[in-house]
């Protein structure tokens, strides 16, 4: 089991021990994984248990909560695109283009696909002036339109080897700029998609001036030093699972050289970034915004 299936399976246990999900769906999802019904108990009864070790995080009440998502007010709209990939593979993606851009974003789903969400975090990068590009990682299996269980769709995430990964996103990353000639790259990704931005980050050089990955686990062993991005690491107070993994990340950035901050938003849990989903945290989402944009003033342009 690679890293990234291990995150994904505990990904769907903790959402269990969290009250997100009802003991039968989270033991049907992880036997979509290839989890026998003894391993997926032992997983289930392992994270109930670390989930009780943690302490309670709770969001502290705001006198005036923002009225829309961060970034949406100003967001442009995306289209479908299709470009090559690998192996004269096609990809899909969702495109959205800033009308006098500062640079460009690759933008990286998490473990359900090429969502509206995901769209829409895309056409807020162009409203704030980068041009942005979200590959859908599914498009070896006719994207994530193709699939109507989204269970579904994140047990094919959970197959696909590493290296497509990279070999999809080092695409994105070429078909970015085509579409953005001149402009310094970027990448951000989400839980899933944050943990690919550090595997692309440790894939060797690459065209990325700056990165900005959102509590993404770090990958075993990774190291950075062919990378010459600027990083910016974006964990939550209450995520303990991905926060275990920061230490690496930030020696490994110590090592590389490169500029690099960390920020862990407090009072805040996993995935607080998608307004779509439970651990959605406004305040948290804001000032992480805002950081990025700001990251990226500074090292894209």
């Amino acid at each position: 089991m690679t890293p990234l299936q291990r995150y994904i399976a505990e990904e769907i246990a903790l959402d269990h021990a969290d009250g997100l999900l009802n003991r039968r769906e989270a033991l049907r999802r992880l036997g979509l994984l290839g989890f026998g019904i003894p391993a997926a108990a032992a997983l289930l009864a392992a994270c109930a248990t670390d989930s009780k070790d943690q302490p309670a995080t709770t969001q502290p009440p705001s006198a005036a909560p923002p009225s829309t998502p961060p970034g949406s007010g100003a967001a442009l709209p995306t289209s479908p695109i299709t470009f090559a990939g690998p192996d004269n593979r096609e990809l899909q993606g969702a495109w959205a283009a800033a009308a006098q851009p500062r640079g460009a974003v690759l933008v990286i789903h998490e473990n359900k696909g090429l969502t509206e969400h995901i769209r829409s975090v895309t056409g807020r990068f162009a409203g704030a002036g980068y041009s942005a590009l979200a590959v859908d990682l599914l498009s070896a299996k006719g994207g994530t339109t193709a699939f109507t269980d989204p269970a579904q769709a994140t047990a094919e995430l959970s197959k696909t080897p590493q290296d497509q990964f990279i070999g999809d996103l080092r695409a994105g990353l070429d078909e970015l700029g085509r579409r953005a000639p001149g402009k310094k790259l970027g990448a951000t990704g989400f839980c899933f998609g944050g943990g690919l931005v550090w595997l692309l980050l440790a894939s060797g050089p690459s065209a990325l001036a700056a990165a900005t990955p959102f509590y993404g686990p770090f990958p075993d062993k990774g190291d950075l030093t062919a990378s010459k991005a600027a990083v910016l690491g974006i964990y939550a107070a209450a995520d303990a699972r991905v926060d275990a993994t920061r230490p690496a990340a930030e020696a490994a950035l110590t090592q590389a050289g490169a500029p690099h901050e960390i920020w862990v938003a407090p009072n805040a849990d996993h995935a607080f970034f998608n307004d779509t989903g439970p651990r959605y945290a406004p305040t948290a989402a804001n000032e992480a915004w805002r950081r990025v944009i700001d990251w990226y003033g500074t090292h894209l342009g």
